[in-house]
């Protein structure tokens, strides 16, 4: 007897990463049956729509894409920010959790400090020192508080080539500008194509189904934002078209790990 296809509800779906699963997957995958939903569709801040979504149909796993991911304003409105990353998230955990819904969350590597010199592991005590850190992290406690079937994936410099807005897209479209470009050195880490960080999830952990629990997914080798502006330029030839100037620090709002390369 055919084995019935696997079911996802991915949330955030306008996002850079849910449109590059839809892009990659919905229509290219025999073995699932994707739902996309925008915030439109299904508010997670709102726990009543969240209950009645879930009981007019039926997962198996949920990708939770939805998130509040401006860490600058975060600092200003932090209300805000833990409003989505944090009770929205434990509103999303319990409905699964009532559901039997394996809930797979991304998070990121803002939970750390950035003191240490070497990769940060899952051993590794989280300690964010922003706010946006810190309303992600207090997610990742209410889904190990409330789920049992769970899989929260930290991810670092997640950028698409075609979605969003996101440093990728802004380093293109300064230098097509003709714009000058002084980018710091300070801070390390390893830049996440959404479409690596897609094909993890949907090959790694829906397909594979590994060990619940925290995964770190890193696929490149650790740069600075500097590195990683050159390495954009050269990528699309545009090296020669603008003055990449490196600079030890760029003044922020909001505090940034100096070093938050995942392993």
């Amino acid at each position: 007897m055919k084995k019935e296809k696997t079911t996802i509800l991915v949330t955030g779906s306008e996002g850079q990463l849910g449109k590059t699963i839809q892009e990659l997957y919905a229509s290219n995958d025999s073995d699932i049956d994707f739902t996309f939903v925008s915030k439109e569709d299904l508010d997670i801040t709102k726990p009543e729509s969240i209950k009645a979504y879930f009981n007019k149909h039926n997962f198996d796993n949920c990708i939770n894409c939805a998130a509040y991911t401006n860490v600058e304003q975060a600092e200003k409105t932090p209300d805000i920010a833990f409003k989505v990353n944090a009770e929205g998230v434990k509103n999303l955990a319990l409905v699964c959790e009532n559901h039997e819904v394996t809930l797979i969350h991304i998070s990121t590597d803002y939970v750390f400090d950035g003191e240490k010199s070497e990769p940060y592991t899952i051993e590794d005590k989280p300690n964010p020192i922003n706010e946006y850190g810190k309303s992600k992290l207090l997610g990742e406690q209410y889904i190990q508080q409330y789920v049992t079937k769970y899989y929260i994936i930290r991810a670092s410099w997640l950028y698409s080539k075609t979605y969003g807005k996101n440093f990728y897209k802004f380093v293109i479209e300064s230098a097509n500008e003709g714009k000058d470009l002084s980018i710091t050195t300070e801070q390390i880490g390893c830049p996440t194509n959404t479409e690596n960080l897609a094909n993890y999830v949907v090959d790694e952990i829906i397909k594979s189904q590994p060990e619940y629990g925290i995964k770190h997914f890193s696929h490149c080798n650790s740069m600075t934002w500097y590195d990683f502006a050159k390495t954009i330029l050269e990528e699309n030839g545009l090296i020669k078209k603008v003055d990449l100037k490196p600079v030890d620090r760029f003044k922020t709002l909001a505090r940034r790990p100096k070093y938050s390369v995942l392993g």
